[in-house]
């Protein structure tokens, strides 16, 4: 039997519909819901899809519109709905009915979509935009790595505080967010990104992962009040990052699919004086002598620097290593820990002059270390060459294998003393 207006009703207010009792006090005495403030109403639809949302119409005369104020939509998978396609009928109309009241928040999470699809994706961006929205979400799953393309102009308001964006495609002057003087947050997940630019001078996080660029040159990233940085595993060419000098924390691991490898590595050696470049060595050659990641990222008191074997931007950084002056925790993983001489090790850490904590990851990060050593300066002795503050070494793997000995005993070197965890 189909639920009655009563029965709904009754479920708002937190009680069963088929219950019955004869000393239940009357509907309007328990009906604390629709006791509440009409703000703090249009505040809790915003929690729900808004097809739910919509539904609420049929409660009482006074729900009838009550979800057109409603201060956040969520286009999100519902019952038979679950591609783009599906709900923008509904969307168009939703839209149109509730005119152009402010929005905090705005969602769409859906599963599939086509080309067609595509000027619907642009113009609900737009007409969130247009309703001051503070919080605008586009997250859209699809089999293989298929994106929906974003026009290219700017996003123009003074309100949008975050964007968070994935399986879309990103191109023209979207990220220039000269026109967003209040952005802070931007995260991108599994986007292309084919921009020349990505500029901003209020974001203070971002984080790209997943990401990848079609473009011949690299994509260059201009955020000067950057607090925190994710860049993990993107695809084609890493991107050129300009300085951030209020940087705090920033996680870069360089994936197998990042173009900047060297064909000619084999164990530790990148080409050089007695090979001749690969194609990928032989372009830098023409780049300026400036660093690709280091140089941006020597700020931050806190950093992560993750990369297979082979990737040469992080040996090409450190010819012009710059100085981590603020820097206190440093993890690395095995890309650093490459013997007989440990360079890049050496490197890092005769320009890390402050770092109290090092980690050497020593396994990947998808499996969990079976073994740990931690090690500190020898009370009897000084540190030589490296920070003086350095308080605590922790070297993580799963066997003592050649590898292992030899950093510890590189370590060693620097008055560094080991024992087992």
């Amino acid at each position: 039997m189909p639920a009655t207006r009563a029965d709904v009703r009754r479920v708002f207010d937190g009680m069963s519909p088929n219950k019955k009792d004869k000393k239940a006090p009357t509907a309007a005495a328990i009906d604390r819901i629709g006791a509440l403030p009409d703000e703090i109403l249009h505040h809790l639809l915003s929690f729900l899809p808004a097809q739910e949302a919509v539904r609420t119409c049929v409660l009482a005369r006074r729900w009838r519109h009550l979800w057109k104020f409603a201060t956040g939509l969520r286009i999100v998978e519902f019952e038979d709905a679950r591609s783009v396609q599906d709900v923008r009928k509904f969307v168009d109309h939703l839209l149109i009915l509730r005119g152009h009241v402010g929005l905090n928040t705005f969602v769409v999470e859906l599963s599939g979509f086509s080309e067609d699809d595509v000027p619907y994706l642009n113009l609900w961006t737009r007409l969130a935009v247009l309703c001051n929205v503070r919080a605008l979400t586009f997250h859209l799953y699809h089999i293989e790595f298929l994106c929906a393309k974003l026009d290219g102009l700017h996003l123009v308001s003074p309100h949008l505080r975050t964007l968070d964006l994935r399986g879309v495609s990103l191109q023209g002057s979207f990220l220039d967010f000269s026109r967003c003087p209040a952005l802070e947050d931007l995260k991108m997940r599994h986007c292309q990104i084919d921009v020349d630019k990505m500029s901003s001078l209020s974001l203070k996080r971002l984080s790209i992962i997943f990401c990848r660029s079609r473009l011949d040159h690299r994509v260059s990233v201009s955020a000067p009040c950057l607090i925190s940085f994710t860049l993990d595993s993107f695809a084609g060419k890493t991107p050129l990052l300009e300085s951030m000098p209020m940087l705090e924390t920033a996680y870069v691991e360089l994936g197998r699919a990042c173009s900047d490898f060297c064909y000619n590595y084999i164990n530790r050696g990148f080409c050089g004086a007695n090979v001749a470049p690969c194609v990928n060595c032989l372009g830098y050659s023409d780049e300026s002598s400036s660093t690709v990641l280091l140089g941006a990222i020597c700020n931050a008191k806190h950093l992560e620097l993750i990369s297979p074997l082979g990737m040469m931007i992080f040996a090409r950084d450190l010819k012009s290593c710059p100085t981590f002056n603020k820097l206190k925790t440093l993890l690395l993983n095995g890309y650093w820990c490459v013997g007989p001489d440990f360079d890049a090790l050496t490197r890092i850490l005769k320009h890390s002059p402050v770092l109290e904590k090092l980690t050497l990851q020593l396994v990947s990060q998808e499996h969990v270390h079976k073994v740990e050593m931690k090690g500190s300066y020898s009370s009897a002795e000084r540190p030589t060459g490296i920070s003086e503050y350095l308080k605590l070494v922790s070297v993580k793997y799963n066997v003592v294998d050649d590898r292992v000995l030899q950093i510890l005993k590189f370590m060693c070197t620097f008055n560094i003393r080991f024992s087992f965890e």
